[in-house]
């Protein structure tokens, strides 16, 4: 008997993907938007492998539509990239749509592949295998540690309202740094008494308060030496500094040439208007998407210019002459520094060509 070859055919696929912690479901769409063929993968390297291999057998030019690329797709997108071959993030399906027309992993990866083919998505995923990504790992970790300190300085003073009042008196008083040590060497003694117990209590918080700021340092520490290292001119820009260099790194990814343009980079900043007009009246508002922690951090430092650099508070001056606000003052000053960074991150989008070897 003659044994024939499978030929793979020679057309378009688009591969939605819909990802979850242990499974992934795959659908895969013609160019005209047919359903081939669709299967569930185990989300691990091997599920990984056996995906991309069978989609690779329906078809010549591959689309990858990904759910997730940022939590349970970014193993995935990782191995379609390393395969060279094409991926876009796909956002979830609003809530809408679902309410109209059902939910099931199948037709979440069917609505991920359409999107992609009507092209409503363009967005390439973050490559997270740098120093971005490394950045934002502790980044994290700082993140949690703050809330973790935080969470204990109002612990340790609503702990001290319900105290003894000879303890209260003598505790209230003091500064924070000096009411984290006094409490820290306190001696309760045997918990015998309410008075021990909240010894006790003091002393345990305001401990952990101090393990959770020595481990603050040590990440603001490797955090200063990484952005130092990948964007030094960002972290020299005047109210900038390692910390909201670190945020806006995070929002460019490690490919950051993936943001195609200026404005781009404002939209996602959430920072650039939108037109908002309506019949006779010709207006616009400001963009309540994009990323709230770049927003943010753009935000700190604009602050911190308004009340120490002299160019911006000659500009904030200006614009109060002309009847400005304060707040469309801040704004404006918002899109203005996202434009400086996006200068400022060229290097980054374009990095230097490698010399040619010498004969």
């Amino acid at each position: 008997m003659t044994s024939m070859s499978h030929e793979v055919p020679r057309r378009r696929v688009v591969i939605g993907v819909d990802t979850h912690k242990y499974i992934h479901v795959a659908v895969a769409l013609s160019d005209i938007g047919g359903v081939i063929d669709s299967q569930r993968f185990a989300a691990d390297s091997g599920g990984y492998e056996q995906l991309i291999d069978w989609a690779a057998g329906l078809g010549h030019k591959l689309t990858f539509a990904i759910e997730g690329t940022g939590s349970y797709g970014a193993g995935l997108t990782g191995a379609v990239r390393r395969r060279d071959i094409g991926v876009i993030e796909v956002m979830r399906t609003d809530r809408r749509d679902r309410r109209l027309r059902g939910k099931s992993d199948t037709l979440d990866a069917e609505n991920a592949a359409r999107t992609a083919l009507a092209g409503n998505a363009t967005a390439v995923p973050k490559s997270a295998d740098g120093v971005v990504e490394m950045i934002r790992q502790i980044k994290v970790a700082k993140d949690v540690a703050v809330k973790g300190r935080t969470s204990a300085m109002i612990t340790l003073k609503q702990l001290l309202v319900n105290a003894d009042p000879e303890l209260r008196e003598a505790l209230q008083p003091l500064s924070k740094m000096a009411l984290i040590n006094k409490c820290a060497n306190l001696r309760p003694g045997k918990v015998s008494t309410v008075t021990a117990a909240a010894k006790h209590a003091l002393r345990a918080t305001a401990r952990r308060w101090q393990l959770l700021d020595a481990e603050i340092k040590d990440h603001e520490k490797v955090l200063t030496e990484l952005t130092t290292e990948l964007a030094p001119q960002m972290v020299d820009a005047f109210g900038m500094g390692p910390d909201t260099t670190a945020e806006l790194l995070i929002v460019a990814g490690d490919n950051p040439e993936r943001v195609k343009s200026e404005p781009a980079w404002a939209r996602l900043c959430g920072v650039a208007p939108i037109p908002a007009s309506s019949g006779m009246t010709t207006r616009h508002r400001l963009n309540r998407g994009g990323h709230r922690q770049a927003n943010a951090a753009l935000y700190r430092t604009v602050i911190v210019r308004m009340q120490h650099h002299q160019p911006t508070k000659e500009y904030v001056a200006r614009r109060t002459a002309e009847g400005k606000t304060k707040g469309e003052i801040i704004r404006c000053l918002k899109r203005l520094l996202a434009r400086e960074v996006w200068a400022l991150m060229r290097p980054l989008r374009e990095p230097a060509k490698a010399l040619p070897v010498a004969a």
